[in-house]
């Protein structure tokens, strides 16, 4: 199967340029394509994890991913899809952040023997000489053009910065750089950068009048239109010191049922037979999928091993079995519960809610759990008897779970 018909069956493609073309380039030679990670973070999130999938499918089917951390276009900020201007980070901080996810991008794609490249556009973008860059290619830009385009239109109403403005030309010259240096023909990325993508192909063929193309991904999204990937804790990150196996696996572990059929097909690599099999089971059968979902997610992200335990540590905790240590835990010392021991203080302070006001209204309505006891005081106390040598566990709902230990 064609790479392109592949990533569409699995539900990866927004929108494609020259397609026919495009398809053709594919089939004729194994292609450099790039994806672009801006280091706002010293992770990767969930927001990533789409386009991290393309690129190991494009890479077992023989093209080149070009894994480009944006060291440069981190320091001005993207527009896109942001209501306000995003805070400014010093260099350093850009380039710690840089080294972190260099890192974490090795863990899913193979370099070795030029399979796969790692560039950062500040060897660019840095010592650029701003005359020169306006000559050469803000020549090609209309101002019109890009004040239409969807990644500015949201900014213009609260104010859009020169620097900002910036932004999709700095874009466009990365993918001119990456084709002088490597012969990348191919842009990928997330759909909220079609205009950027746009661009920046079209650069290539005004000033190199060679082809050049751009492929977006679409946004996965819950059947009610929000975004994947968010937790009470914030984002779903892909690092286990931010967002532990056992958190990674539990979320997938409780989709929805009406999402459980795209997330098979988007975010394994399950065959599609069995992703459709999978699919198809209804009722409390749905749950076997969900568990597949979980394992699948988790065993890329994490490692078989790590999704073992998780899997393990889910199955002891919803049979009612022991605490496993891969639960997530919160240490609190006997002076920190001595000074605020209330139930409501410790399901924020553990992350299982998000303020003390959810927590009081959580307890209230009978949603939480002590150990086996249903809580519904929301002046509650806990105590360090309680908790004892092997930890306590509190439960929000019938779905998140965290056991509370004393601090040695």
């Amino acid at each position: 199967m064609h790479i392109l018909d592949l990533l569409k069956e699995r539900g990866f493609i927004a929108q494609v340029t020259f397609e026919d073309d495009l398809y053709k380039q594919l089939e004729k030679e194994p292609t450099k394509f790039y994806i672009g990670f801006d280091p706002t973070a010293s992770s990767l999130h969930f927001g990533h994890f789409i386009p991290i999938l393309a690129m190991m499918h494009m890479q077992k089917a023989g093209h080149i991913p070009i894994a480009l951390v944006g060291g440069g276009t981190t320091l001005i900020g993207d527009p896109s899809g942001k209501t306000d201007m995003r805070k400014m980070m010093t260099v350093e901080k850009v380039q710690e952040n840089a080294a972190g996810i260099a890192r974490q991008l090795s863990r899913f794609l193979t370099f070795e023997n030029g399979r796969a490249l790692m560039a950062n556009n500040a060897d660019w973008l840095l010592d650029l000489n701003y005359v020169e860059f306006i000559r050469d290619i803000g020549v090609h830009f209309s101002v019109n053009r890009m004040l239409a385009a969807d990644c500015y239109k949201q900014r213009l109403e609260r104010g859009l910065t020169f620097l900002e403005f910036n932004y999709m030309l700095m874009q466009s010259y990365d993918f001119l750089e990456l084709f002088k240096r490597h012969g990348c023909r191919l842009q990928m990325g997330g759909d909220d950068q079609w205009s950027n993508m746009l661009a920046g192909a079209d650069l290539i063929r005004r000033k190199e009048r060679e082809d050049a193309f751009a492929c977006t991904f679409k946004l996965l999204l819950t059947h009610e239109g929000k975004k994947m990937g968010k937790t009470e804790r914030g984002a779903l990150w892909l690092d286990a010191d931010l967002c532990s196996p056992y958190e990674f696996y539990q979320y997938w572990r409780n989709v929805s049922d009406a999402d459980v059929a795209k997330s098979l097909a988007l975010l394994t690599f399950l065959p599609m037979d069995e992703v459709r099999r999978l699919s198809r089971l209804e009722g409390a059968d749905i749950n076997e999928a969900k568990k597949v979902l979980a394992f699948e997610c988790t065993k890329i992200v994490h490692g078989e091993q790590e999704a073992q335990k998780a899997q393990e540590a889910s199955a002891a905790l919803f049979s009612g079995g022991s605490v496993s240590e891969e639960v997530p835990t919160f240490a609190i010392s006997r002076d920190e519960l001595a000074g605020d021991a209330r139930l409501t203080t410790l399901l924020h302070l553990s992350g299982l809610c998000t303020s003390r006001s959810e927590a009081r209204k959580m307890v209230a309505q009978g949603a939480v759990q002590v150990g086996e006891e249903r809580v519904t005081d929301i002046d509650h106390i806990i105590t360090a008897d309680q908790i004892g040598a092997d930890g306590l566990l509190l439960r929000r709902g019938k779905k998140n779970y965290c056991r509370i230990v004393l601090k040695s």
